[in-house]
This record gives structure tokens, sequence and C-alpha cells, in this order.
């Protein structure tokens, strides 16, 4: 398994038969050519999803579409609907296209869904924004909902045992920004973690590490910057 980081929360997950691309919307990359791709956006907003994402399969007829069904139809080309599905939180189905490959969605805290994708090769899993979202300013009773909210989530995948993971790390969250990938790594856990939605500010890795709370999955926090 081979894991490039693109942009803000985009991912590339080459597999031996597949590739896996996570919430496109900028940034320099090539599907591998000689095997079929899979785009998954995990919601509507503009940093987790664009059109272009389509423009990958104008030379191609093996590339194919998860969605968030927060994303309205009409957005996606025509052409392409037969290779496109649209998925709630949730849910959980088998690729049509592709043997071997299964998902499974969890609803986010903000908008749309997590995926968990089952392969040969391992258990992926991408957030989206599924996130611990604790923000000075708000309410505390609104603060409290969202852990609860974001904790039962957690609580739904504890069993699954994730190879890779990403994970919002969010700087914007003040002295917060850690709680989200802390939840993480303590109720459900990865082998591999991937901060993402650091907003360019690659120094919250570091930070996380360096805190006493990171002190039992500190080593599994991979480190990602503009070039990976």
């Amino acid at each position: 398994m081979r894991i490039s980081y693109i942009h803000h929360s985009s991912f590339l997950v080459e597999l031996k038969q597949l590739s896996l691309l996570f919430d496109y919307f900028q940034g320099d990359v090539k599907l591998p050519e000689g095997k079929p791709a899979v785009i998954f956006a995990s919601h509507r907003h503009g940093d987790h999803f664009s059109p272009v994402i389509f423009d990958f399969a104008k030379e191609r007829q093996d590339v194919y579409y998860v969605l968030s069904d927060d994303i309205w139809e009409k957005r996606t080309p025509s052409g392409l609907r037969e290779r496109i599905l649209f998925a709630g939180p949730g849910q959980e189905f088998s690729l049509p296209w592709l043997s071997g490959i299964s998902v499974r969605t969890f609803k986010s805290t903000d908008e749309g869904v997590a995926f968990l994708i089952r392969s040969p090769e391992g258990v992926i899993y991408h957030a989206g924004d599924l996130n611990n979202w604790q923000w000075e300013g708000e309410p505390k009773d609104w603060n409290r909902n969202m852990e609860v909210n974001y904790r039962r989530q957690l609580e739904a995948m504890k069993n699954e045992k994730i190879d890779v993971a990403f994970v919002p790390l969010d700087p914007r969250q003040g002295k917060d920004f850690y709680r989200g990938m802390d939840d993480f790594m303590k109720m459900v856990g990865a082998a591999r973690v991937f901060p993402m939605h650091c907003w360019d500010d690659f120094t919250v890795i570091s930070r996380l590490k360096a805190m006493e709370e990171s002190k039992d999955y500190r080593d599994r926090i991979m480190e990602i910057g503009r070039a990976l």
C-alpha cells in the first residue's frame, strides 16, 4: 500500500489492484494507469469536493465514484451516473464494479459521511469532517453535544481493526486542536494515522506528538507536509 498526500484532506492510496482518491479538489495528482480507481468525496464543502474530479473519467472507463448523498446529483455528469454511488450515513455496501471492496459509512459531525473501506490489503478509514469540533465562543452545551455525537460514531466503529486512518487535526480549534485525533486513537485506533485538514499548518503534528496525551500512540502518527 502506497500513500501520497495531495492537499488538505486529500490522499491517494495505491493498492496492488486498485487506487483510491479521497476528497480531492485541487493539487497535483495522476491516477496510476493499468488499474481502476475509485474517487471518494465525503461531503459537498468546497475543500472536500469539486466537479473537477469528473475530469479523471474523461479519458478512462475504469474510474468510479462514491459520493456523500449531500452532494447534489445535478452537480454530477449525466453520462457518468452508472459509475457513481451516492452514500448516506450508516450504510454498508460492496462496490458493484469491483470485487473484494466494501464500504461502511458513518455520520459526520459536520456534513456528509466518513468512509471505512475494507480491501484485500487492509482497512482504510477517511474521516471527512467527522471530528470533535470544539470551538471557543460556542455555548458549552453545543460543544458538549458535539463531543457526545462524535464519540457515538467512534463507539460504533470501535471493533474495527483499522490499518490506515486519515483524521482531522485542525489548528483553528486552538487549545482543542487535538481532541478529535486523541478520541479516535484512544477509542478506535489505527496502525498508522495521517493527520489532515491542517490548513497548511503542519506544526500541529509535532505539537500533538509532544503532548502527554499522545504518549501511547504518537509513534503511529505519520508526518505530512506540502510534499510527502
